[in-house]
């Protein structure tokens, strides 16, 4: 039994520390999910408006931005550890904030504690798998790691609905908080006990500026962000109209947008080991081109989508834009200096999690003119950061 479940992890790419951090993500993803999409049921239940149900939403994107390099200088300053719990401890504090809280202005001092977790913590992982783990088992690391955040989307998302639904939104929200900060406690213990931190990073930190940071980046990461600002924007001008097209326009129920939505998630989940393996494997710059293809064209999907087996299709679509995830994560650790590795990370998702800001707003605007428009210039953008990818992708050796 012993060798086989050594076998499992060497085929996985799970060592000691990848399995903390892994466990670490399924647990808080797990509790998380059980409250995260009744967020703004919970803020009206405390009395804000809907423009304050939105604000929180864009005050939620906006720290996942700027938590991204302070994340990732404290990985780097302080080792992978000690950041794990500091960022635990913090998303902790946000739980029992949000628990407690008996006025909606409350909640936005949770989200602010809580996005120490999903984003400051989100370098930590590159970091951890890279130190970890050599060049040839990094995507298929990538690939459970994704697997970690996304399952519990499925799992526990359909619990905390029942949990609402027997005891109200307030009541139930604040037990699936309740159960999250349980849940983080343990997770605490796990990282205190089963971490055991290295000493690279943390004993070859020297004190850099973001400036710096980004100058020595090597080009390949830098043509890799640049392409990849193009498809995020792409994705994010059509993201928010997707819901609404499908049901107002194409005439669909919203049970019918939400078995798809689903069945999207299923497809994602089932590519991620083969394609990490691929990745591992055959090399990263065809499952990024890939996966870059399928962003672009799913805002088109949609738009062609007026009937059931175009839906399905579109959505499968969409299902592959997951496909390059582990390849791509593993070129960025790939290409990173391991000693800059949390603020490497921490630049490279700040710069493209900032600009993707506006994106929403500017499909917004778009659809006060046609319903149509945000998904073509969606799919435009999204085709030239494909055609920027592959035009800049020289080094095979790289890649």
């Amino acid at each position: 039994m012993k060798n086989l479940l050594k076998i499992t992890a060497n085929g996985l790419s799970i060592n000691r520390n990848v399995a903390v951090l892994g466990g670490s993500l399924f647990g808080l993803g797990l509790g998380e999910e059980l409250w995260m999409a009744y967020l703004p049921l919970y803020l009206s239940a405390l009395g804000a408006s809907g423009f304050v149900v939105g604000l929180a939403f864009s005050f939620r994107d906006f720290l996942d931005g700027i938590y991204q390099y302070p994340g990732g200088w404290i990985n780097d300053r302080f080792g992978r550890k000690r950041a794990l719990m500091l960022f635990t401890l913090l998303a902790m504090s946000g739980y029992a904030v949000m628990a407690l809280a008996a006025h909606w202005g409350v909640v936005f001092v949770g989200i602010f504690l809580v996005m120490a977790w999903k984003a400051g913590a989100f370098p930590t992982t590159f970091a951890v798998i890279g130190e970890a783990l050599p060049a040839g088992k990094r995507g298929t690391a990538f690939s459970v790691q994704s697997m970690l955040v996304r399952v519990p989307r499925i799992i526990a998302a359909p619990l905390g609905g029942l949990l609402i639904g027997a005891v109200g939104v307030v009541s139930g929200v604040r037990t699936a908080l309740g159960m999250t900060l349980l849940i983080a406690a343990a997770a605490i213990v796990i990282q205190q006990r089963g971490y055991q931190e290295r000493s690279i990073g943390k004993a070859e930190f020297h004190e850099t500026s973001a400036r710096e940071i980004f100058k020595h980046m090597p080009g390949g990461l830098k043509r890799l962000l640049l392409a990849e600002c193009f498809v995020r924007i792409g994705e994010g001008i059509a993201g928010a109209f997707i819901a609404l097209y499908v049901v107002t326009v194409q005439g669909f129920s919203p049970g019918v947008f939400g078995m798809v939505y689903a069945f999207q998630q299923m497809i994602s989940i089932a590519l991620y080991l083969p394609a990490g393996k691929l990745a591992d494997f055959q090399g990263r710059q065809l499952p990024i081109t890939l996966t870059f293809i399928a962003f672009a064209v799913f805002p088109l999907a949609i738009y062609f989508a007026d009937s059931m087996s175009l839906l399905i299709l579109a959505f499968l679509i969409g299902g592959l834009k997951e496909f390059g995830e582990p390849a791509r994560k593993s070129l960025i650790t790939d290409l990173a200096d391991p000693a800059r590795m949390g603020r490497s990370v921490g630049i490279y998702y700040t710069i493209r999690n900032l600009l993707v800001v506006p994106a929403g707003a500017l499909g917004g605007f778009l659809w006060q003119y046609s319903v149509e428009l945000p998904f073509l210039v969606a799919c435009a953008v999204g085709l030239l950061g494909v055609l920027l990818y592959i035009v800049t992708s020289k080094s095979k050796a790289v890649y």
